[in-house]
């Protein structure tokens, strides 16, 4: 079994120690949460001078502990765990399976000498309403996929082989376990159907499973295409020949992103700043599953290499939106018309911002003119990019615009500041 080091998200969990904070590690099933708790974060107590019976670890997915997904029987076993006023660390697995968890966890908020974390998969409570649950008192620490540093950094070898793995199978620490293509995209394929779209399925008691498999097939062809219900509504029913309100498509993408399945980019007008709610790009947690949903066809690396950027852009830590600027340029006629050119990303952290670019190559000026084109047109002072599959060195033209190479890119997290 490879071992791979989650530097970022230990350290972040080793930041925040007894700050008297819930710790909720989310995240798209079998991405590593438990890993990162129940072996990194684990060991590294174990090495610190924690006691092993100080550390209570509850696994609420294992059939062995059913009782405990009762909220009472649950408060009474940790209870019972505590024996002295030393410092203990509880750790619950996939907590969302507890009746009245929320009730349970800020239970333990009250043991003083108790320091609580916890994994979940469901997105429901467990991002934008963990401050209200847990009355301003919960934190969250988002685990994604592995990224391709994290990759290369287990498998080593040779970058372009890596890069290939990769983008067929993405960052899902297991299937690396897997010796054989076929048995890796078995295992990418069982997953989607028997936890992913089960979960989605059960969770929000869909009707119509195929409406649902379908979405999912037309989100995973399409990634990184401008859509919305309407548009999705009308593909249904010329391609499919079946009537879906927009609705019940809008319900199925939060479904879809509530599950941490795919992530949404809206559209911002940069010149107006203000978002643009009409079409929304969508990308895959892991370019693998989304391979695997499309039986490993349709794998156009323009499209993959732009969602494994998303992927990066959004892993260290940025808010990512899709750019639109708008110029005006003359007809054939001589007519002055508005036309709308479009920045794949527009990266915010803090006071930072970075409009990137993705492009496969960029082989003349006539391809580099027309990458740029819509960066040239920004008129503002914050970094634009242009992130190219072509191993070059990093260079920058008159306009200030820097161009490197994809490698340089998900290798160096300080590579936007070059």
């Amino acid at each position: 079994m490879i071992e791979i080091k989650r530097e970022r998200y230990l350290r972040q969990l080793i930041e925040s120690r007894q700050n008297g904070f819930i710790k909720v590690i989310t995240g798209i099933r079998r991405c590593g949460k438990s890993y990162l708790l129940n072996v990194l974060f684990y060991h590294y107590l174990l090495d610190n001078g924690v006691a092993d019976d100080h550390i209570i670890r509850i696994d609420l997915e294992d059939r062995r502990n059913k009782d405990l997904r009762n909220p009472d029987t649950m408060l009474h076993y940790v209870h019972d765990r505590i024996k002295d006023n030393d410092l203990y660390y509880i750790i619950i697995d996939e907590v969302q399976l507890m009746d009245e968890f929320v009730d349970v966890l800020n239970s333990f908020r009250h043991i003083d000498n108790a320091d609580t974390y916890v994994t979940g998969s469901n997105s429901h409570f467990l991002s934008s309403d963990i401050p209200t649950e847990f009355r301003g008192r919960g934190e969250t620490i988002h685990v994604n996929p592995l990224s391709f540093a994290e990759f290369y950094s287990a498998v080593g070898g040779d970058k372009l082989d890596a890069w290939r793995e990769y983008y067929t199978y993405g960052g899902l620490p297991l299937v690396q376990s897997f010796e054989t293509e076929q048995k890796k995209i078995n295992y990418l394929k069982n997953l989607f159907e028997t936890v992913y779209l089960a979960d989605i399925i059960e969770r929000h008691k869909v009707q119509n499973e195929n409406e649902m498999r379908e979405l999912v097939l037309i989100m995973a062809s399409s990634i990184g295409s401008p859509c919305n219900p309407t548009k999705l509504s009308n593909t249904f029913k010329s391609v499919k020949n079946v009537n879906i309100t927009n609705k019940t498509l809008a319900n199925y993408l939060n479904y879809l992103s509530e599950s941490f399945l795919l992530n949404k980019a809206i559209r911002y007008d940069i010149k107006g700043k203000k978002y643009i709610n009409t079409l929304t790009k969508y990308y895959f947690s892991d370019i693998g599953l989304r391979n695997a949903i499309l039986d490993m066809r349709q794998q156009e690396e323009t499209h993959i290499m732009e969602n494994i950027i998303y992927n990066e852009l959004i892993t260290r830590g940025y808010s990512v939106d899709v750019g639109m600027v708008e110029i005006k340029k003359q007809d054939k006629d001589g007519k002055w018309v508005r036309i709308q050119l479009e920045v794949d990303f527009i990266a915010s952290l803090g006071s930072k911002k970075y409009y990137v670019q993705s492009a496969l190559s960029i082989p003349d000026r006539e391809k580099e003119i027309q990458e740029s084109r819509s960066l040239m047109n920004i008129n503002d002072s914050f970094k634009k990019i242009i992130i190219v599959k072509d191993h070059i060195m990093p260079r920058r033209n008159e306009e200030g615009i820097l161009t490197i190479g994809l490698f340089d890119f998900l290798l160096n997290e300080e590579s936007l500041d070059l």
